[in-house]
């Protein structure tokens, strides 16, 4: 109760902070409706018909009451509930980030584990510097420079977009994740394309995902190694891939659960960069968009859902901690 009471609160504020950076920010919302050559008596009529001849705090209550609903308004640009409009990208998002975090997690684990058992050998320097360069580089660039030698040069993967056209009209979407939705049709030509697609962003966030992931996975795997039970393990005989492995990699999973959990909210709230360098029609691609046309709605609605869905990726990692670590529950 005490996490879902800290969650709704934290849901509640990120709604209001939203609310009003939208309010304060100089663009009005109303010209975005009808236009900035509409005269000024539909300007007015419009203002009043939307609410926004209201106080603030009188228009803030009434937002979150339609809100808590799911209730985000219409979009300006697709003239359809802003809603439905994330049901509709959403999907994207989630296939791209999900397949990002397994990339990170295949990767940045065990290269973590090698750099902590190295520690201070080229491996170990090696793991830090790919780390640091996942940290340091813009990942806009990154993806350009990619696109330009995978797809251009060397055309080993297709490039912008999430189908290729020849698909586009006859693939049905069934659950919005193109992957799974290939597999259960058995459409294995359109599974090609959607992954030839897909490999290219995924990779790219992947590889920011593990240098996080490494980078965490080899500090707590430092700090384990250094404890009394893995000498007495040592001292037993024991041998050293089973210490590794079976006990410190597991003590050392229960904090990485709360890595995992934040560089996957991470993936879903900062791919924003990424759908608009590949064109990935997902929420990130939908928020650039509405932003760019002053669509103040969906602007609103896409961020509190992004944001929602940290909070709920917090709150889980949290639970979990408590589930694997007893010493927690207390």
């Amino acid at each position: 109760m005490r996490f879902l009471l800290m969650a709704a609160i934290t849901f509640l504020g990120l709604i209001a902070v939203t609310f009003f950076i939208g309010r304060v920010i100089p663009v009005d919302p109303v010209l975005a409706i009808v236009g900035d050559r509409a005269p000024h008596s539909v300007v007015e009529a419009a203002r009043k018909q939307y609410g926004f001849d209201l106080p603030l705090w009188h228009q803030f209550f009434l937002y979150l009451k339609k809100a808590l609903t799911g209730d985000f308004g219409t979009s300006v640009l697709s003239t359809y509930p802003v809603m439905q409009d994330i049901r509709r990208v959403f999907p994207a998002t989630v296939e791209l980030a999900t397949l990002g975090v397994i990339i990170g997690l295949v990767l940045g684990i065990p290269l973590g584990v090698l750099a902590a058992v190295r520690r201070g050998s080229l491996v170990d320097q090696a793991v830090r510097i790919i780390g640091l360069i996942g940290y340091s580089m813009p990942i806009f660039w990154l993806g350009l420079l990619c696109l330009l030698v995978f797809y251009a040069r060397l055309g080993w993967v297709e490039g912008p977009g999430r189908i290729g056209v020849a698909y586009e009209y006859t693939f049905t979407p069934i659950t919005g994740f193109f992957l799974i939705d290939a597999v259960v049709q058995r459409d294995w030509s359109a599974f090609r394309d959607i992954f030839r697609h897909i490999i290219l962003p995924a990779s790219l966030l992947g590889y920011f995902s593990m240098a996080y992931i490494s980078r965490m996975t080899r500090s707590f795997m430092l700090n384990e190694l250094s404890q009394e039970y893995i000498v007495a393990a040592r001292a037993k005989g024991v041998s050293e891939a089973r210490i590794v492995w079976g006990h410190a990699l597991r003590n050392a999973a229960v904090p990485l659960v709360t890595v995992i959990a934040l560089s996957y909210a991470t993936l879903l709230e900062g791919s924003v960069l990424t759908e608009t360098v590949f064109s990935w029609p997902g929420i990130g691609l939908y928020l650039t968009n509405s932003l760019q046309n002053a669509d103040m709605n969906a602007v609103l609605g896409a961020t509190i859902v992004i944001g929602g869905v940290f909070i709920g990726l917090n709150l889980l990692s949290d639970l979990l901690y408590q589930l694997l670590d007893p010493r927690t529950r207390t």
